[in-house]
């Protein structure tokens, strides 16, 4: 079952294609990112997906019933844009969103605690939201967009603005949420935000899609050709293997660069028997390398006017 679904989705400003012929499906009880750089496309087509603005042509569907309009109560939508009522204090604004949301006065005795606890803000329920940092405001808005536990959350640069100690925090949370069968999309372009939470992926530059698919699946298929070694022995021979490109020392490890069409396979055959091999890893990309080289690649696509995939 899919969450979200996108078909032929386009969206244009003026002269500019934002949104260009999107195709996306979302399966439910997922974590799915909406990466790419600034400008690319994400925040219009969470605004869509939340009937903010509506798209010029397509189709979206939001889980068995189809319009967002039917299915508005079981989504929590956190903007990029925060905003709350900087004059309130922070427990009345949890708890006035949540009445809001439908929540009974029993069930909001209950959950305002239990987020602001969980969010780190248990010792600021009697502030006033404009006495809150940057990083306070935002799990604050967190709060507000999940206290009523929707089925989908919609998360637009979750992270921006949180130091370290509150991403993991955030992460956790989410994470959780997702094993309890909830569906969480988000957008970023901080490619290891992505890497640390997402089951899926959508790459999106200029308006297209440029890769989507499951996160493991997509590392596995834009093999990086290093592999890190830990070795005994006299080890001045690998330069001279066929297969090898380039080999650097750092610390105890040797990176070993693979010349196209290696394979990892034939260089360990190469190094047992004359030394011992302690450690062999292939390297898989990073979400930020394969980030930069297609987001370049389709930069020179479409300087030649071919459609990207």
């Amino acid at each position: 079952m899919e969450a979200v679904v996108l078909e032929n989705v386009c969206k244009s400003f003026g002269e500019v294609h934002a949104v260009d012929k999107l195709n996306v499906q979302v399966p439910a009880g997922s974590v799915y990112g909406f990466l790419g750089p600034n400008g690319a496309g994400k925040t219009t087509t969470i605004r869509m997906i939340m009937n903010i603005i509506q798209p010029d042509s397509g189709q979206i569907k939001i889980f068995d019933d189809g319009a967002i309009t039917q299915a508005k109560a079981r989504i929590g939508y956190m903007p990029e844009e925060r905003g709350l009522y900087r004059k309130m204090k922070v427990g009345k604004v949890l708890a006035y969103f949540g009445a809001i949301k439908g929540l009974s006065a029993s069930k909001l005795n209950f959950r305002v605690p239990q987020w602001l606890q969980r969010l780190d803000l248990a010792g600021w329920t009697n502030k006033k939201v404009e006495e809150l940092s940057r990083g306070m405001h935002q799990k604050l808005q967190f709060a507000v967009m999940a206290i009523n536990e929707p089925d989908l959350l919609i998360l637009d640069e979750p992270f921006s603005g949180l130091d370290p100690v509150n991403q993991d925090l955030l992460t956790d949370i989410i994470c959780r949420m997702r094993d309890e069968g909830r569906t969480i999309l988000f957008s970023t372009h901080v490619m290891h935000e992505a890497e640390r939470l997402c089951d899926f992926i959508l790459l999106i530059n200029k308006g297209k899609a440029v890769l989507d698919g499951k996160l493991d699946e997509i590392r596995s298929r834009y093999k990086s050709g290093v592999v890190s070694v830990e070795l005994e022995g006299d080890t001045s021979f690998i330069r001279t293997l066929p297969m090898v490109k380039t080999a650097e020392t750092q610390g105890r490890r040797i990176e070993i660069s693979l010349s196209e069409k290696a394979d990892t396979q034939d260089l360990l055959k190469a190094l047992v028997g004359r030394v011992r091999v302690k450690a062999f890893e292939v390297k898989m990309p990073s979400l930020h390398e394969i980030f930069v080289r297609l987001v370049h690649a389709s930069q020179y696509i479409g300087r030649d006017n071919v459609e990207d995939s």
